[in-house]
């Protein structure tokens, strides 16, 4: 007759079962989320912007800034855990209008097993052009990035505006967050106009979303 099962064996038990469970399920907690993110910006912090994945009040207030009236395609740059995606789908975005781009591998894979619906495509941002062009699109209605523009060099942001506004024209909008003081794009050097659209206290740390357009439009 066995003893009792000791309190180590049984968490590990019940860790092991909770893993195979969301293996079987495709999908990853709340937590393991956040473990995941937290790993990927310690190996490249100039690639992930963020310690944490953006929270929900965040994401949807980045969400809001999409104008679901006017045609075309959404491209979200920097996919991450899926936070700013679900968020644009919750608000009422399409399925088919949406095109997530992550070019960190484990965080592309974890977006492909949690939307399998979705159009996700592995690349990075500076060859947006390129990364759509398979995909039959040459145009878009706004561009939502989560991408960590304030730590990059001024030439990898101007490389992502010149591409995402090649897509945009005149019309379109380039929604981003910061949790910078200022804006995160001169409006002067990239011939960009740019508004505080929403700040988000709560988030940790607090945040603001810009909306931007062409200056000339």
């Amino acid at each position: 007759m066995q003893g009792p099962v000791p309190p180590l064996t049984r968490l590990l038990r019940r860790r092991a079962l909770v893993k195979r469970r969301r293996e079987r399920n495709k999908d990853a907690g709340p937590e393991d989320e956040v473990a995941i993110f937290f790993t990927r910006w310690l190996k490249a912090p100039h690639r992930i912007g963020a310690v944490a994945p953006s929270s929900r009040l965040l994401a949807r207030a980045m969400a809001t800034q999409v104008d679901l009236r006017r045609a075309g395609p959404v491209i979200e740059l920097g996919g991450g855990t899926g936070s700013v995606t679900k968020a644009l789908l919750e608000a009422g975005l399409p399925v088919d209008r949406l095109i997530v781009i992550e070019r960190d591998v484990r965080l592309y894979k974890m977006l492909r097993r949690r939307f399998p619906q979705l159009r996700i495509v592995l690349g990075d941002a500076r060859h947006l052009v390129e990364l759509l062009r398979p995909l039959g699109i040459d145009a878009v209605s706004a561009v939502v990035s989560s991408l960590p523009l304030v730590s990059m060099s001024k030439t990898m942001r101007r490389q992502i505006i010149n591409q995402s506004f090649a897509l945009l024209g005149d019309a379109g909008r380039f929604i981003q967050y910061t949790y910078s003081l200022s804006s995160p794009l001169a409006g002067r050097e990239f011939g960009l106009r740019g508004r505080i659209a929403a700040r988000v206290w709560l988030n940790f740390p607090p945040a603001s979303v810009w909306n931007y357009r062409l200056a000339a439009a």
